[in-house]
């Protein structure tokens, strides 16, 4: 399995990434349901997130003096404009995430550039910058979707699950400059720890996971991506991985990425910039 030459010799290359969805999600889930609206408890997991967790996950990275990459929604934006403010302060990449963590893949193209567009608009008010890094929201997007995101300026993504280093997107048959790096489920907190009872999640029931079970899972993770050099970005949402007890996993991860000095830990940017830069088309099979 080929392996990358990272920048400065380095083995294998980490991104911490948070999904600040805030209670987006949950609003999309309650209008399935007869008098959603009214489901106030589902939504207020949601709140947590921007409420205490991102403070809590901000102090974490600090004392690491790890820089992240926090992927928001236009309308977290919108609800916290303070958390993302205190986010960008602390040196941190922000990433678009949609508007109101929409299925793209069920949106057409006009659709999507309303969403690509009003949210960039949100982000130049509110940080003084569009953004040029994505995540696509609840995990799939239109087979237009890149285009539309090349075509608006951004210079890459971290949506799928197809390979363990980062890639050029293949756009109208043709190898890209919009690079890929892909994430993966094993190494999402939400799929592993997320819970309500109405509406389910998950939809079968029976899961509030062991803390420890899982912290395992994400290093076995990290340990196989170092050891043949690849990539590896962990997909974090603050609701989720920001209470007290869960924090310790992220601290756990930290500690444990950050003493080795043949890792680099980059954000998205960082990555997909040096890929760019560093690997000619078809270079990386």
């Amino acid at each position: 399995m080929n392996g990358i030459k990272w920048p400065e010799g380095k083995k294998s290359a980490v991104m911490f990434t948070f999904d600040v969805d805030g209670d987006t999600t949950w609003e999309n889930g309650n209008r399935g349901l007869p008098n959603g609206e009214k489901y106030i408890k589902s939504k207020s997991i949601g709140q947590y997130g921007p409420k205490r967790c991102v403070d809590r996950i901000l102090d974490k990275l600090n004392e690491y003096n790890v820089k992240a990459t926090f992927y928001v929604p236009g309308l977290s934006a919108e609800r916290y404009p303070e958390v993302i403010k205190r986010i960008a302060a602390a040196g941190h990449e922000i990433g678009h995430h949609g508007y109101a963590h929409e299925r793209f893949a069920g949106c057409t193209v006009e659709e999507q550039i309303e969403i690509i567009e009003k949210t960039q608009k949100i982000f130049k008010e509110l940080i003084g910058h569009e953004v040029t890094g994505f995540r696509t929201p609840s995990g799939d997007w239109s087979i237009e979707t890149p285009k539309l995101l090349c075509e608006r300026g951004f210079r890459y993504s971290s949506s799928m699950r197809g390979d363990d280093r980062p890639y050029r997107t293949i756009i109208d048959g043709e190898e890209t400059d919009f690079i890929e790096i892909p994430t993966k489920w094993e190494v999402d907190d939400y799929v592993a720890m997320a819970y309500n009872m109405y509406p389910a999640e998950p939809a079968g029931q029976d899961r509030i996971s062991c803390y420890r079970c899982v912290e395992d899972n994400f290093l076995r993770e990290f340990k196989g991506h170092h050891k043949y050099g690849l990539c590896i970005s962990f997909m974090s949402h603050p609701q989720v991985i920001g209470s007290p007890g869960r924090i310790k996993i992220l601290d756990h991860l930290l500690a444990e990425v950050t003493k080795h000095d043949d890792v680099w830990v980059a954000t998205g940017s960082e990555i997909a910039d040096w890929y760019r830069a560093n690997h000619l088309k078809g270079e990386v099979k």
